[in-house]
């Protein structure tokens, strides 16, 4: 029987997609761009802070949580941040490749900001729509459309800025983004109620998410479970740069073969696990997360060929899509009622901080080791992930996990 959600599952996938594919552009496509330029590892690593407005996105929600009008309050919010947003892409289109380091960087962090917030109400309007029942295959849509992203961002929009020139990729993803807004009307929101107007205190709001059953084991799962293996994902293409693919079978290989590898195995990952299985899935899970890495890191301490270079780099798209898939699923599972947008907002502030953390200080080891020796740090330190999730954390977050089943 096909579920009624499919049409919002759509929808969400779709301005998840418009949220995020400029923010990968920016992110994941550029490295390339600045190794073509001759940027070292550690100015390719300080240019990722332009993330890190994500880490404050609990500061973000407050205002979407105090600020709550009675009607469809979240899908208000979600326009007025996306049309900003889509503002400052238009103007990104406008400055030109020959704009100054320090401006560029200032556009990238408003970027940064306007999709970081505008990602809030959208993931808090997700929550609030769907039952408990569809939250996992929510989880995968939303790792899906970010693989996605990637497929444009990270792949397809270099094509299109090596062929049509500078302004073409974000005119592009602007109008995507203007399709992904009008669609929102779509959605019914409900009212919020007596909630509506209220000044809200935000000690006893942010306070009562650390209260949660396994609230303080997943805090450590999210600040540890993702970032390794993303900073890999970070440096791919660089890597493959370096090791003599040209730009364009890099943007083929690692943004659209691998985006949808990560894609298909989010879906997957989202069809396949239950809440059930969850438990015994995180550490099998963290367990392909240190394989590949350690594969990786070998792969290219022995020199092997392109065929050896191509198959790692599918096997890291899979091991990201399955990672980034759970993880989302969980962050849903772990919001409370009536504060879907500050519980959303702490968990991705978390998830941001050790993803936005780790590759700088990977761009370090970059310098100073090379890649094999990067690599081998990233896998230890996924090793160590490993044996978290095969402690007394994996019980206590299926302990909550089946309490709200229940609910």
């Amino acid at each position: 029987m096909r579920s009624p959600y499919r049409w919002h599952q759509f929808v969400f996938g779709l301005l998840g997609l418009a949220l995020a594919a400029p923010s990968v552009y920016l992110v994941l496509g550029l490295p390339l761009l600045m190794r073509q330029q001759g940027w070292s590892g550690t100015g390719i690593g300080l240019f990722q802070l332009a993330g890190l407005p994500a880490v404050f996105k609990v500061v973000l929600a407050l205002p979407v949580e105090r600020w709550h009008p009675a009607r469809q309050p979240y899908s208000r919010w979600t326009l007025l941040l996306g049309i900003a947003y889509l503002i400052v892409l238009l103007v990104l289109a406008a400055v030109g490749v020959e704009t100054p380091k320090a401006v560029l960087f200032a556009l990238m962090l408003a970027c940064s900001v306007l999709a970081t917030w505008a990602d809030i109400p959208m993931n808090a309007l997700a929550i609030k729509m769907l039952p408990a029942s569809e939250r996992l295959f929510a989880g995968g849509v939303r790792s899906a459309a970010l693989f996605a992203a990637v497929i444009l961002g990270g792949g397809a929009m270099l094509l299109l800025e090596q062929t049509l020139g500078w302004a073409a990729p974000f005119l592009a993803m602007s109008a995507l983004l203007l399709l992904a807004l009008a669609l929102i009307g779509s959605l019914k929101e409900a009212d919020a109620g007596n909630l509506a107007g209220e000044s809200l205190s935000p000690s006893p709001i942010l306070g009562g998410f650390f209260h949660q059953p396994g609230a303080w084991s997943w805090v450590v799962l999210l600040l540890a479970y993702f970032p390794f293996v993303a900073t890999a994902w970070i440096y791919l293409k660089p890597l493959l740069l370096d090791q003599g693919f040209p730009a364009s079978q890099v943007a083929w290989i690692a943004g659209i073969g691998g985006g949808c590898l990560g894609a298909l195995s989010s879906l997957a990952t989202a069809r396949i696990v239950s809440r059930e299985t969850l438990p015994h899935t995180l550490p099998l899970s963290a367990l392909g997360n240190f394989l590949v890495l350690s594969l990786l890191a070998g792969v290219v301490w022995q020199a092997a060929g392109p065929v050896w270079l191509i198959t790692t780099t599918c096997l890291l798209a899979i091991a990201m899509g399955v990672t980034s898939s759970l993880a989302f699923s969980l962050m849903m599972d772990f919001s409370r009622q009536y504060h879907q947008a500050v519980d959303y907002g702490i968990q991705a502030s978390l998830f941001a901080l050790g993803r936005t953390a780790v590759p700088p200080v990977a761009g370090v080891l970059l310098d100073i080791y090379r890649y094999p020796g990067m690599l081998l740090a990233l896998a230890l330190a996924a090793f160590v992930v490993l044996l978290l999730t095969t402690g007394t954390q994996r019980f206590v977050v299926a302990q909550c996990v089946q309490e709200r089943a229940v609910e």
